[in-house]
């Protein structure tokens, strides 16, 4: 990190806070109630706040799950994509899964967001869920797929050394 709190990543420059109240990151166990509404984490609501944030769009993920990103970062994430060449299989299938399953959600007084039954069948979500912190973005599971999948990962000693190994050439 530089002394003016900028870090260099790949050759561009981002512009991060000293104390990490920007980023999501943390575990929360939480619920859907019978409406398929659950609550935003309160350390969730104050990074989307703390943002200048007050809406989430949430997605379909590659993984059984549910991605949830502040507008802002959505709109980033969209204006990237859509530099990417459009006859492309893969940018074309990511469009498909990624973009067309978002929704934008507000959150209500209580701090909880309504979802989606199309979002809530895609994740497997029906009563316990798991957010879970990933700086820029938040992972919306099933608490018990999550837990396997934390799990799975921690028994499989090929795994861990294949992620080791990729995460060292990312120079992490």
């Amino acid at each position: 990190m530089e002394r003016s709190g900028k870090l260099r990543i790949a050759g561009a420059v981002r512009r991060i806070e000293r104390d990490g109240d920007d980023v999501f990151r943390g575990r929360y166990e939480h619920t859907v109630d019978g409406k398929g509404r659950t609550s935003l984490p309160a350390r969730f609501r104050e990074v989307l706040s703390g943002l200048g944030e007050s809406r989430l769009v949430i997605t379909t993920s590659l993984d059984p799950c549910l991605v949830a990103y502040p507008m802002r970062e959505w709109e980033a994430f969209e204006e990237r994509l859509s530099r990417l060449p459009s006859f492309d299989e893969s940018v074309t299938a990511l469009k498909r899964m990624y973009v067309s399953g978002a929704v934008e959600c507000d959150l209500d007084k209580l701090g909880r967001l309504q979802l989606t039954a199309d979002l809530r069948e895609h994740a497997g979500l029906t009563r316990d869920v798991t957010w879970a912190g990933m700086g820029r973005n938040v992972e919306l599971w099933d608490s018990a797929r999550f837990a396997a999948l934390k799990q799975a990962t921690r028994d499989d000693a090929e795994v861990r050394k294949e992620m080791a190994r990729r995460l060292a050439e990312l120079g992490l």
